[in-house]
């Protein structure tokens, strides 16, 4: 077996990334990929990045103490139980090396010792996105006294080039929104500037390799239109269309490779792989129990939460007739008299029996864990606002009914709702609010799931409407392609921006495919 290349994960988030390289396997089943550091700045996701280190630690073959705490058996957090017992303290040790909660731009001195004394002289491959936020269209950039030059966001990119600058890996993958397509700072493209920096980073940030390490140019290459086609670079060649490579989710991100120049010569076309069909989100949710939703400023009982949606329905589907929206209106009446609350209620942090199984078995095999068996973590739902219930009603009912007679639109916009459905928000029907509130259809693979998922869910509604809910942390870590035996830490807000941040791991491990093809 050749030695695994080693990895440096920078702004990792809750590890998803690293996770996709990490699971690659060879014909012989082993990692082509070793991650030597991560550095994440934000405290629960990087004690989610601890726990997935110290998972990696025994190679595939986790102990039982980490599936008992995983089914609650050994406290709420991996730090009360699980990293005290004896005999994996050097397993902890491991992880604790490896996962490192510093900031770039602020640790960078510490940063560069950590990873030298992780790396040494050895080859390396970077991996990693700087915060999206400022690049995005639904960001602060947005507002009118937005000042991008001032956003120190902008230009996270900078302490990325140092890392590549020092190290020289052989392979770099950055990641981030197509915003940053679209961004300007002082009348100048952000891409255009990061796309000149990326060719040549010790120029760009005025840094000196490491010692024993040359200095190199790189090659900037696309995942999706392949060198020897193209005729004309395009900054939309670099999108990645996570949905037409088996992702339940259109996500849609721009992805950097970056290849040394001393070994671009000898590499062949490198372009992702396609899927004949696209993922529903069906084929990764359909499995999980049936949860009821909370209910806020209300006390939180089962009788509460069935008397509530039943109690305005009528006038919901009073409402839906006079709107001429008489298919919606007969689809809840067929339905509300039985509605009632499932038996797993809200469901449970820890553990929680799936139902069924995934029917592709791809699909199963890198979800399931033979050892965590039904069990499911982080499978619980948030309470809602009563007044909440039928919108996500209405709008659920919507999506069921809207794909089985072809309509164009498969969730409602704001104009289609009954005015005894529109929420207390100025201008509701103004057209700026129009996708407030966003079911995502069985059938589709799910709109992209960020960050914002922690704030209310409205945009993630679940698609079947007996539950009447928004999702929950797994469900979106499931679009997200996180493997089952993966615990996000932190309160339930963490971790929802945990998996709202990340790269899905299942597309992760695809470009990884593409990396081992370059560096074998």
């Amino acid at each position: 077996m050749n030695k695994p290349i080693k990895i440096i994960d920078l702004f990792s988030g809750p590890g998803g990334l690293g996770e996709g390289f990490t699971a690659l396997k060879d014909d012989d089943g082993n990692s082509p990929f070793k991650i030597a550091i991560s550095i994440e700045k934000e405290k629960s996701a990087h004690r989610t990045l601890k726990l997935r280190a110290f998972f990696r630690q025994f190679k595939g073959s986790a102990p039982e103490e980490y599936y008992d705490f995983l089914k609650g058996k050994l406290g709420k957090t991996p730090e009360e139980q699980l990293y005290k017992i004896p005999k994996y303290m050097a397993q902890v040790a491991a992880a604790e090396l490896e996962a490192q909660n510093l900031e770039l731009g602020k640790d960078n001195d510490l940063i560069n010792e950590k990873i030298l004394e992780v790396i040494g002289e050895d080859e390396c491959i970077l991996i990693g996105g700087p915060p999206c936020q400022a690049y995005s269209n639904a960001g602060k950039k947005n507002k009118k006294d937005y000042d991008p030059t001032a956003d120190p966001r902008n230009f996270l990119y900078k302490e990325y080039l140092k890392i590549i600058a020092q190290f020289q890996p052989t392979v770099f993958v950055m990641e981030n929104v197509k915003g940053m397509l679209s961004t300007k700072i002082n009348g100048k493209s952000i891409y255009d500037t990061i796309f000149t920096d990326l060719h040549n980073p010790c120029k760009s940030v005025k840094t000196k390799p490491q010692k024993n390490r040359i200095r190199h140019n790189y090659k900037i290459l696309s995942l999706t239109v392949p060198e020897s086609k193209k005729t004309d670079v395009q900054p939309k060649d670099y999108i990645v269309y996570s949905e037409n490579h088996g992702i339940p989710q259109r996500r849609h991100r721009v992805i950097l490779l970056g290849i040394r120049e001393d070994i671009y010569p000898n590499i062949k076309d490198v372009c992702l792989e396609k899927v004949s069909t696209q993922t529903s989100i069906e084929e990764v949710l359909a499995d999980l129990p049936a949860l009821r939703s909370g209910l806020s400023k209300l006390e939180n009982t089962d009788n509460n939460w069935v008397k509530n949606i039943q109690k305005d329905v009528k006038q919901t589907i009073k409402s839906l007739k006079e709107n001429q929206q008489s298919e919606i209106a007969d689809e809840i009446e067929l339905t509300y008299k039985s509605i009632k609350a499932p038996t797993e209620k809200q469901g449970q942090i820890f553990s929680l029996k799936r139902a069924s199984s995934i029917k592709s078995k791809d699909l199963r095999d890198w979800f399931y864990d033979e050892k965590l068996g039904e069990y499911i973590t982080n499978h619980e739902t948030r309470g809602h606002l009563t007044s909440d219930l039928q919108r996500y009603l209405f709008c659920s009912v919507w999506g069921s009914v809207s794909g089985r007679l072809k309509w164009a639109s498969r969730s409602p916009k704001s104009k289609d709702y009954p005015k005894y459905l529109y929420p207390k928000h100025k201008n509701f029907d103004s057209g700026k609010f129009a996708d407030r509130f966003r079911v995502q259809p069985w059938d589709l693979p799910a709109t992209t799931i960020t960050c914002h998922i922690s704030k209310d869910g409205h945009s993630y509604i679940h698609p079947d409407y007996l539950q009447c809910r928004s999702m929950t942390v797994r469900e979106a870590a499931r679009i997200q392609t996180f493997p089952d035996n993966y615990f996000f830490v932190g309160n339930r807000t963490a971790q929802y921006v945990q998996v709202g941040n990340a790269v899905p791991p299942l597309l992760a491990n695809k470009i990884a495919k593409v990396v081992s093809n370059i560096l074998s």
